[in-house]
């Protein structure tokens, strides 16, 4: 591992100021401010998982690592394979034939995400690009037989997205990783030999700007040698000035540790957090994987979608929204659909989404949901649910005489009365157009 660390310092002189391997150190590494601004990102799950397309992407888990297991994965086996079949037969069936990063690029672009975040390895151990430490359980050595992590990341920056990769710590099945477990993670043999290796490799060739870290939570961050890695990726890797990481760093981290929160799957505060924060969740509810029997009630309504971003960034988090490919490649056309969706909505209204900050207060429901957000001395208000009535009372904002009101989309000012004499204003709204997500803006200059 020292000729490792030699080789890789003399990739990035090294920065005036150091972090040192410990947290205290490391949490205080100011977070790059485009993560901030971006507040939207795309999140894909491809893997050897999307080949059954059955229950999740922890199939082979609840197939044949859980016990008992899923009665629903083992009958699924029965009754379409032949006795015998390994989890690993799979991947020569992940051709990707269909794949086309640049058609891929265009939909997250017309989104309006700003950044990209792909399973570059699952808990499955499958790289989707050539690892030399996951011989013949990669993209380029079988199935697809191409480097889908670079692939997809030319054609995103390309399109002047940020690019991430998500890389799972632990591996269900190998056999490093489970005779260090049996061994009560006192011995490293895993981390040594493949963990680390392989992500100072992944970081190097690719360069991701988000590295979104998970399965960390079966042994501490001393195991994973977590702080150790992070320093380097901080201090010397290629991305040290604009890397951004998460909190799943080893039991214990979430919400804890590390660059941005993600504390948990869909996680969602009830109050204005202290630390910047991101939520992720999926178009499809039970899975992040394609799944083949999904179902239209199953999956995450286009105006639901739009009020889980306005609420995340009117509570200062980031948006990560999940779509899971087919193996074949495609996306299917209903999780496109609510991403050009979502960028239509955007069209109109990102002014009050990105590079905003969260306002004094973050919401209020006097008559309807109003989430509000900042952008220097301008507050928008962004309604979520169509008014009942042609006037809108806004109590929290306090109004001066140059107090000026408009619609996102319609330039001209509306009118509007004061409340009290120290705050609140009615507006009278106009015939509201019809949006995508069933949401809109009010911009409010001059209020405080």
């Amino acid at each position: 591992m020292a000729a490792v660390f030699l080789l890789l310092l003399a990739f990035v002189p090294p920065t005036a100021a150091r972090y040192t391997p410990d947290w205290t150190s490391l949490d205080g590494r100011p977070l790059p401010s485009w993560y901030d601004e971006a507040k939207l990102g795309i999140f894909v799950h491809w893997g050897v998982f999307s080949v059954p397309g059955f229950d999740s992407e922890w199939f082979w888990w609840h197939w044949q690592g859980q016990q008992p297991p899923d009665p629903k994965c083992v009958s699924y086996m029965s009754r379409n394979y032949p006795p015998g079949f390994s989890y690993p037969e799979f991947a020569p069936h992940f051709h990707a034939q269909f794949f086309n990063p640049e058609e891929w690029a265009d939909i997250f672009k017309a989104s309006g995400a700003k950044y990209v975040v792909l399973t570059a390895k699952h808990h499955e151990g499958f790289t989707n690009w050539a690892s030399p430490y996951s011989w013949n359980w990669n993209s380029v050595d079988t199935g697809p037989n191409r480097d889908l992590v670079g692939d997809l990341g030319d054609a995103v920056r390309n399109r002047s997205l940020h690019y991430g990769l998500y890389n799972s710590l632990y591996e269900w099945f190998n056999p490093l990783y489970l005779d260090d477990k049996k061994n009560g993670f006192n011995t490293q043999r895993f981390v040594m030999k493949k963990l680390l290796p392989e992500l100072y490799n992944m970081v190097v060739r690719y360069r991701p700007e988000v590295i979104w870290s998970d399965g960390d939570w079966e042994a501490p961050d001393t195991y994973w040698n977590s702080t150790q890695f992070l320093t380097w990726l901080y201090n010397d890797s290629p991305v040290k000035d604009t890397v951004v990481t998460n909190d799943r760093w080893g039991a214990g981290c979430a919400c804890k540790h590390g660059g941005f929160y993600n504390c948990e799957d869909k996680y969602t505060p009830g109050q204005l957090p202290k630390h910047k924060w991101e939520k992720c969740t999926s178009v499809d509810t039970l899975s992040w994987g394609y799944r083949r029997n999904m179902k239209l009630k199953e999956l995450m309504e286009l105006p639901v979608i739009i009020d889980d971003l306005v609420s995340t960034v009117a509570l200062g988090g980031n948006y990560l929204l999940n779509v899971g490919p087919t193996a074949d490649g495609t996306i299917p056309t209903v999780f496109e659909e609510r991403l050009r969706g979502v960028g239509a909505w955007l069209e109109t209204n990102g002014e009050a989404i990105f590079a905003t900050k969260p306002w004094r207060v973050q919401m209020e429901n006097t008559t309807i949901p109003v989430w509000y957000t900042s952008k220097g001395a301008t507050v928008y208000a962004i309604i979520t649910a169509r008014p009942p009535t042609t006037t809108l009372k806004l109590l929290i904002p306090k109004t001066s005489l140059t107090t000026k009101v408009t619609l996102l989309g319609i330039p001209s000012p509306l009118p509007w009365a004061p409340v009290y004499p120290k705050g609140g204003l009615i507006v009278l709204l106009p015939d509201l157009p019809s949006t995508p997500g069933q949401a809109w803006t009010l911009k409010l200059d001059a209020v405080q």
